[in-house]
């Protein structure tokens, strides 16, 4: 009886102690089911971004055609401004390297070579004689430059030293058009316009542009040059004693070009 006894009470205490555990082991396990599913239900509100809100197929395809549409300009949508359509015109003067004679400063002797003038920068555009490279050099370099053009050859100095009656900033080159009596020169130049096409009050204008601005100057019998537009009344307001020849030189039709009557109408004087 004893050991009967003493058996079950042991085995009691065994039975007590193994439900215990499984009472633990229950509570616990609920916890763990009970969080877990409690974030399985929290886990699509917290995340509205996930997959459900991605659309494929013909609704993507739609969606991504709509935001294709959009004008690059609008707010909201990034894109690419493809409007700007580049650069119309250049610096040069002709656009072509040309036969050329350069008399460089301190030397007596001209340089053959092809050439172009940057009227923008200044400079004699230039291939190098054996490897063909394209180089530049300064107009403060330059005695005298002189390009053949169809035919004729064209004659280039520089400003350097030459006095005019509103003082230039930079030393640019200038072409001879007539020497004597008084001397005639063109300055080319190029103007440079910006595209406008972005503003609200825009031209519509989609690219850069470089436009010619020559300008012309005759020197006075004082070797003072005066810039002068290409008209009767300026010609007239500087020569006013020769008034009349002026005015038959420009009514005479056979001749357009403005340019050519004023070399013309000097060789007169």
């Amino acid at each position: 009886m004893q050991i009967i006894t003493k058996f079950d009470m042991s085995n009691g205490i065994k039975y007590a102690g193994i439900n215990c555990i499984v009472h633990f082991i229950s509570e616990s396990l609920m916890k763990y089911l009970i969080i877990f599913f409690t974030l399985f239900y929290l886990i699509p509100d917290a995340c509205p971004q996930a997959a459900s809100t991605y659309q494929g197929g013909i609704n993507g395809e739609a969606n991504l055609q709509a935001i294709a549409n959009l004008s690059p300009n609008s707010a909201g949508a990034v894109g690419f401004d493809t409007r700007y359509e580049g650069v119309k015109g250049s610096v040069r003067l002709f656009d072509s390297l040309l036969t050329s004679f350069l008399l460089v400063k301190g030397r007596d002797k001209y340089i053959e070579f092809l050439s172009d003038i940057d009227v923008v920068n200044n400079n004699i555009l230039f291939t190098h004689p054996k490897n063909m490279q394209l180089m530049e050099l300064p107009s403060d370099d330059v005695k005298e430059l002189i390009i053949e053009k169809e035919g004729k050859e064209l004659k280039f100095t520089t400003t350097k030293g030459v006095t005019f009656k509103k003082a230039l900033k930079e030393n640019k080159f200038c072409q001879i058009l007539v020497e004597e009596p008084y001397q005639f020169i063109k300055i080319p130049g190029k103007l440079f316009i910006e595209a406008n096409f972005k503003g609200p009050y825009s031209v519509d204008r989609r690219y850069d542009e470089y436009r010619p601005d020559d300008k012309y100057y005759i020197e006075d019998k004082n070797n003072v040059f005066h810039q002068v537009q290409l008209n009767k009344r300026s010609l007239t307001k500087m020569f006013p004693e020769k008034k009349e020849l002026i005015n038959s030189s420009f009514e005479d039709n056979s001749v357009e070009d403005s340019e050519e009557i004023v070399v013309s109408l000097l060789k007169k004087f």
